[in-house]
Formats: C-alpha cells, sequence, structure tokens
C-alpha cells in the first residue's frame, strides 16, 4: 500500500475547491502546492500577509494554509483579520508554523485558527487536516444554506398571511422588517390614533332577494374586489369584510402622517370606481345599489382580539363605532364624516360638495357629534 492511499485521497474534493497558500519561503510554497494539486485541488499563492489579505477580500478561498512568521504582517496578524470580519470569518485557517511552543499555540487559537501544521510538514498530515476542514467547511455552508432557505420561507409566509389584510408595498416593507423588529401583528396591543373607514353596500338586501346564491356571491366578490384595491392603493389596513361591509382602518401598522387625507381618497376613490359595476348591476339585474361610507377619527386600541383558536388583528374604540354608525346613515355615494377629521381634511374637499348636517347623536352615544356629508358620488338612496 503507498502512501498516497495509506493517507486517504481528496479526490472526492470538488473540483472548483480552492485553497490558499501563504509563505514568504518559495520553497515551501512549492511544496504546499504540489501536495495538494497532486489531490485534485485548485492552489492559489501568497507570498506575504499583505497581499494574503488582498487576495482573500478580492477572491475569498475555501481554506487558508498559512505561515505565522513572515515579515510584515504575521500570520498571526493576517488570521485575527480575516476571522474578525463577519465576510471571512467562516473560511477555515490552518496556521502552518516551526513554532512548537505552548505560547504560539495559545497566541493561534486567540487569533482564531481552526487547526495548526507543524514544520517540516507531512504530507498524510496536511491531507488529513484538509480533508477535516472540508468537511467542515461543507457542512457549515450546507447548515447556512437550509437556514437561508428556511428563512426566506419563513418570509414568504409572514408575506401571504399579511397580503390578506394590507397593500402589497406594505406586506413586503413587513417582511423586510421581519427579522429586524419582529412583526407588527403580533406584537401587544397599544393605543394608537387611527383613522376608521366603513364602506358599504347600499341597496345589498334587495341584491339577496332578487338573486339566485352563485350570482349574490359573485356580486359581492366584484365588489369587494373594488374596495379592496383602493384600499392597498393608498395602504390601508383591512380589519374586517362581513356580510356587505368592510373596515378600514389608517395610520396602521405603520405610522402615516397623511392618513386622513389617505383616508378621504380611498373613500372618494372607492365610490367613482364601484361607479361602473353599479351601472353594469342596473342593466343586467334591475337593481340600484351604491356605496355608503362613514369615517371617523381618534383613539383606538390595536391588537389580536379572539381565542386560542381563532383570533383576529383588529381596531376596538370610538372612532371604529362611530364610523360603523355614520356609515349606516350613509345614503348611496356619500361620505359622513365626523367633525375632527372634517377639520383635517376640509382642504380637500369643494365646498360644493359638503353638506353639514350639525349635532347628531347616534345610536348607542351619550353625547352628540358635528357630523358633516360629502357627496362623493351620485346620490342615489338605496
Amino acid at each position: 500500500m503507498n502512501d498516497r492511499t495509506a493517507a486517504g485521497s481528496t479526490a472526492d474534493a470538488p473540483a472548483d475547491y480552492r485553497v490558499l497558500v501563504v509563505d514568504d519561503d518559495l520553497d515551501m510554497v512549492a511544496f504546499l502546492a504540489r501536495l495538494l494539486r497532486d489531490e485534485g485541488l485548485k492552489v492559489e499563492t501568497a507570498g506575504d500577509g499583505a497581499s494574503a489579505l488582498m487576495q482573500v477580500m478580492t477572491s475569498p478561498p475555501d481554506l487558508i494554509l498559512l505561515d505565522v512568521m513572515m515579515p510584515g504582517v504575521s500570520g498571526f496578524d493576517v488570521c485575527r483579520q480575516l476571522k474578525g470580519d463577519e465576510s471571512t470569518a467562516l473560511i477555515p485557517i490552518v496556521l502552518v508554523t516551526a513554532l512548537d511552543d505552548s505560547e504560539s499555540r495559545v497566541r493561534g487559537i486567540e487569533a482564531g485558527a481552526d487547526d495548526f501544521l507543524s514544520k517540516p510538514v507531512k504530507r498524510e498530515e496536511l491531507i488529513a487536516r484538509v480533508k477535516t476542514l472540508r468537511r467542515l467547511h461543507d457542512t457549515r455552508k450546507e447548515l447556512e444554506s437550509r437556514r437561508l432557505a428556511a428563512e426566506v420561507q419563513r418570509k414568504e409566509a409572514i408575506r401571504k398571511t399579511f397580503a390578506r389584510y394590507i397593500s402589497p408595498r406594505l406586506a413586503e416593507r413587513i417582511t423586510a422588517e421581519a427579522g429586524e423588529h419582529g412583526d407588527p401583528f403580533q406584537g401587544r396591543a397599544q393605543r394608537t390614533s387611527v383613522v376608521a373607514l366603513f364602506a358599504d353596500l347600499r341597496g345589498f338586501t334587495r341584491l339577496t332577494e332578487q338573486n339566485e346564491v352563485g350570482a349574490v356571491v359573485a356580486m359581492l366578490n366584484e365588489y369587494f374586489a373594488v374596495l379592496t384595491e383602493t384600499a392597498y392603493e393608498h395602504d390601508g389596513t383591512i380589519f374586517n369584510m362581513a356580510g356587505d361591509s368592510l373596515l378600514v382602518g389608517f395610520n396602521v401598522p405603520f405610522p402615516q402622517a397623511d392618513a386622513a387625507e389617505r383616508a378621504w381618497r380611498t373613500a372618494l376613490e372607492m365610490v367613482a370606481r364601484f361607479g361602473p359595476v353599479a351601472a353594469s348591476w342596473q342593466q343586467r339585474h334591475g337593481l340600484t345599489v351604491g356605496v355608503g361610507i362613514g369615517m371617523c377619527a381618534g383613539e383606538a386600541i390595536i391588537g389580536n382580539v379572539g381565542s386560542t383558536h381563532y383570533a383576529s388583528y383588529t381596531i376596538i374604540g370610538n372612532p371604529v363605532n362611530t364610523a360603523a354608525r355614520l356609515m349606516q346613515m350613509a345614503a348611496a355615494g356619500e361620505v359622513l364624516v365626523c367633525g375632527p377629521l372634517y377639520e383635517r381634511i376640509r382642504h380637500l374637499v369643494p365646498a360644493g360638495r359638503v353638506a353639514p348636517r350639525g349635532d347628531v347623536t347616534l345610536r348607542g352615544k351619550s353625547e352628540s357629534i358635528p357630523v358633516f356629508a360629502i357627496s362623493a358620488g351620485a346620490r342615489e338612496q338605496a
């Protein structure tokens, strides 16, 4: 049995497995390079520490054989610098040295060396070290690959979950920040300022009475597609969809300095975009329908509400209840807005399209609030 067979071959090493040999002794470089090339490995060389650092930064190898005693930057310094850099920290480094004292070994360990080879280098020991470190390096790369794949899957699952509530743009932002700050839907409940928008389909009762179940569901899907797409375009968060009503919140889960303006533009476009759909239903089914909207601003509680079996991310509080009551009062093509919110959007509303309703006492409320009716489209009473 020859020496090569006894030592075990690294012929199973990948053809692109690259080893960098660093030594100021040209004869030692040539000797190590020949042994490694005989094992089917690609070898690159450097004659000093500074050159080695430059080569590693330019094209990181899979393994480094590093002499300790070199002029200028020593092997200890090279090792310490590479192990301190996140981009090169995982490259295995074998210190090749004639120093055999324990102090030098300790310095090498402190610098981050993965293994040691004593000069004069024996072929069997060199190949054994290379094979062991190659397997370790491959295992690390495989684990890192699996970790990255799992991270991609986790973020994709988060994105798909959040896409049910929010616009694709906000879903991408949450996905990108998930590893950094955690997802905002899993945090503790909090009290914050929101703008709540409730939209409702006027004429829904007649729609359900005059059409087959399949047609009703198809029409509702068409209706909600228009409303949700509009909400998403303005980065609104959808909190609830029940029957023919839709609750959209602004300033959550991320702060929006222009939340009031976003809500107003969303309401305006919901009515406008549903117009062609309503006209089509009128022509096909003889139905007179439209969208009625209620909006209000104020503090609300945001959080996951439910049980261990079912929970929903939602907003609770006075602005939500008020927006719901105003929605119930709104005619088709009409947006009813509470006083505090109207003050924030009045500069956007043409004077001819707003009609103060005065102070109105809403059902379930002990005190009256100022209400403003804004015409957003054809005002046809459902």
